[in-house]
């Protein structure tokens, strides 16, 4: 049993009481929310106070059929009764490559073998969902045309991805024409949502190509989304076009203007523009000025900031080749860490990609902070060893070459009997190479958090303001 597995052992049942305070905190702020107090909520659901109090006190489980009575009579769904459950109560969720391997599936496109997928580190509080694939499609040419190749129709997810190998990329760009990038090692890629894609080895290789995966929501993920599901068309109705800066511009405006429930004259006056401006700014003919926003913002009494569009339109499909990328030490003083930048958006300005080469540094300082969510996969030949502290205890873990891991380290301390939690704050990692004469290699994912939710570090970073 690895080390990390038995601490969890170890913290499994002060975990459970941490999920119970979880559920009861959460359970007041439902009746909060309603209006109820708990001898309200008992009178209401045939029970007693006293079960009520020990339920938010963290007590006692809620039960099952307290929360079918509850949606029954009270204007709430099943899921508002239902915490996030933590399965990284060590801070760390590993996936071993052996795990990894085990998990392997094959997909087949046109009745033929298509993809070979195999999970890496998931956690049930992380946003993203990385997956290893192999293309088992071989191509001997760069057509997009080629009839081998089985495109899908897109997907409802953000990806990044990085290439192992020989790989063909194929995708279909703004206006619709199939293309196709060439992937070697090292290269990297994101797309949209909604971009149909798909991928094969090319030419003769000696193996079949291999791509690392990572899908992630944006902003709309979780409730939002559930909530636009009932909506049926007016997701689409009021979607805004945003593909260039000046469309983007009228469009914004246009909606703000709407949502306050002001005509075109109104907001004339209240700006000292002319009707005939405003229209050229809504049909994205022109741009306003700074300090024009700065009136239509105060007129409609909203931030500037709400009014502005990205200041750079991205293509959504952004190919990166790895000798275009950047590259850096870090720290500074100690360059215990090689960094490579991969593919990366404006339009997710919290999302980051790196290839990090562990430079066999002895610095015991812990020197990889960050307050995002990360992923990282073992690329390299060589075990690395990632150091971290939760609840004041200093752990340790060995990553070998294939192993992928997810670290949740904001979180707190499982013994401290309370349940909060301070958004933002920096996990703190040391990373060292354990062997002298291989460079261990790191992928690092990271996400943020917006507002509980999380829209990405690999080390890959994640966005509040989606554009894409």
């Amino acid at each position: 049993m690895r080390f990390h597995e038995m601490y969890m052992l170890e913290s499994n049942i002060t975990n459970t009481n941490f999920i119970r305070l979880k559920t009861g905190s959460n359970f007041l702020g439902i009746l909060n929310d309603i209006k109820r107090r708990p001898e309200d909520a008992a009178e209401e659901l045939g029970v007693s106070t006293e079960l009520i109090l020990s339920i938010i006190n963290g007590e006692s489980e809620l039960p099952d059929d307290l929360v079918e009575k509850a949606i029954k009579i009270w204007p709430v769904n099943k899921r508002d009764f239902f915490v996030i459950e933590d399965d990284c109560p060590s801070g760390i969720k590993l996936m071993t490559a052996g795990d990894s391997e085990e998990s392997k599936r094959v997909m087949e496109r046109a009745g033929k073998p298509y993809y070979e997928y195999r999970d890496t580190a998931m956690s049930k509080v992380a946003p993203f969902r990385p997956e290893w694939i192999m293309e088992l499609c071989n191509v001997e040419d760069n057509d997009p045309e080629n009839k081998s190749i089985q495109w899908n129709n897109g997907h409802f997810m953000h990806q990044f991805t990085y290439f192992i190998g020989n790989v063909n990329f194929y995708f279909k760009d703004e206006n619709g024409k199939k293309q196709t990038a060439a992937m070697k090692t090292g290269d990297s890629m994101y797309i949209t949502p909604f971009v149909p894609h798909t991928f094969a080895t090319r030419g003769n290789s000696e193996q079949n190509g291999l791509i690392l995966a990572l899908t992630y929501g944006g902003k709309l993920t979780g409730e939002p989304q559930q909530e636009l599901s009932c909506l049926s068309d007016l997701g689409s109705e009021f979607a805004l076009d945003f593909s260039s800066k000046e469309k983007a511009s009228g469009q914004l405006l246009l909606y703000h203007r709407k949502a306050a429930n002001l005509s075109q004259e109104e907001l004339s006056t209240r700006t000292s523009m002319t009707v005939d401006e405003l229209q050229k700014f809504e049909n994205g003919q022109e741009i306003p000025s700074f300090s024009q926003f700065e009136k239509i913002a105060s007129a409609l009494t909203i931030n500037i900031r709400d009014l502005m569009p990205n200041d750079k339109i991205e293509k959504k499909v952004i190919v990166a080749n790895y000798e275009d990328g950047r590259t850096w030490f870090f720290p500074e003083t100690t360059k215990a860490y090689e960094l490579h930048e991969l593919a990366a958006t404006t339009s997710l300005p919290f999302s980051k990609a790196f290839e990090i080469k562990v430079q066999n540094s002895d610095d015991p300082n812990f020197d990889l902070e960050t307050g995002l969510h990360q992923y990282v996969y073992n690329l390299g030949e060589t075990s690395i060893r990632i150091n971290w502290i939760v609840g004041g205890k200093q752990l340790n873990e060995i990553i070998e070459p294939g192993d992928s891991i997810y670290p949740y380290l904001d979180y707190p301390d499982i013994r401290v009997p309370h349940i909060s939690k301070q958004l933002g704050v920096k996990k703190r990692l040391k990373i060292d190479d354990v062997m002298d004469k291989h460079k261990g290699i790191t992928i690092n994912i990271v996400m943020n958090r917006v507002k509980g939710l999380s829209a990405i570090y690999l080390m890959v970073r994640y966005v509040a303001r989606d554009y894409a």
